[in-house]
């Protein structure tokens, strides 16, 4: 039996769709035929990223929306019913970590600024949640509606140095569970939603962190690389696929699973 993976006609949102990976991915939707809006706090990135996905063929447009606060995303929220008059697919994918959380290699947990702390969770847990809420309300009105978060290698693996990083993307695929187990029992056309977890992929956040200047390995990018068996960084183009996968109807049938795209790095003890 053939089955239709029925990307046609849908219409997707995507935080953080100006950034390397959201980019990448609202990209991957945009060339099967599905209309993309690109979420995020600068028209200008978000503009160029959607002008390259019309160079490629495929249809963006951005708007400007902040993941955390409720009366943005409402006010984006009708902006694309007006236009578009449906959302089919959610992608999760504003977070990510900021320098004052990163504890310092001469610095203990105990320096830890707490204020960082708390921002790095409210913009990878709550960042993510919100979106769910205000975006998810309309989507339950569809048959075949997806919600795709964006967890992290760090969820599930101890990384040091990225305490608040690590315990939000932990949340984000217990989060992830619990609301697929939500929709599904509560709504008569339940929402499917799943997790994809990256693992060591190179964006502006962590460049300094795995990267020196002249592009060269750090110390921390070489532990990565010696314990990822296929011994290189990931691209974002990589997470195409899985993405695709998760909101076509060939995955019907999966609710509450988180896929990792880590190149094995979750898979190897290291010997």
């Amino acid at each position: 039996m053939k089955i239709a993976h029925n990307y046609t006609g849908k219409v997707a949102v995507i935080t953080g769709g100006g950034g390397a990976l959201g980019g990448a991915m609202a990209l991957g939707l945009a060339l099967e035929g599905i209309t993309v809006i690109l979420l995020g706090r600068t028209q200008q990135s978000l503009d160029e990223q959607a002008k390259k996905i019309g160079n490629l063929g495929g249809q963006a447009v951005g708007m400007v929306a902040d993941v955390l606060d409720k009366e943005s995303l409402e006010t984006v929220k009708e902006e694309i019913l007006e236009r578009f008059h449906k959302i089919d697919i959610l992608v999760n994918a504003a977070g990510g970590n900021i320098k004052g959380a990163v504890i310092q290699p001469e610095e203990s947990v105990f320096d830890m600024d707490m204020a960082d702390f708390d921002k790095v969770v409210d913009l990878n847990l709550k960042g993510s949640l919100l979106p769910t809420l205000v975006f998810g309300k309309e989507m339950s009105k569809n048959a075949h509606a997806n919600i795709i978060n964006i967890s992290s290698i760090a969820a599930q693996e101890t990384l040091t140095r990225v305490l608040g990083y690590s315990a939000s993307k932990a949340a984000i695929e217990n989060t992830t569970k619990w609301l697929a187990v939500e929709f599904a029992k509560k709504h008569e056309n339940p929402i499917r939603v799943n997790a994809i977890a990256p693992g060591f992929f190179i964006g502006e956040q962590n460049r300094n962190l795995l990267l020196n200047a002249d592009g060269s390995l750090t110390e921390r990018g070489a532990t990565i690389i010696q314990n990822t068996p296929m011994g290189r960084f990931g691209k974002p183009e990589e997470l195409i696929s899985s993405l695709l996968y998760l909101v076509s109807d060939a995955s019907s049938f999966i609710t509450g699973t988180v896929l990792y795209v880590d190149g094995g790095f979750k898979t190897f003890s290291g010997v």
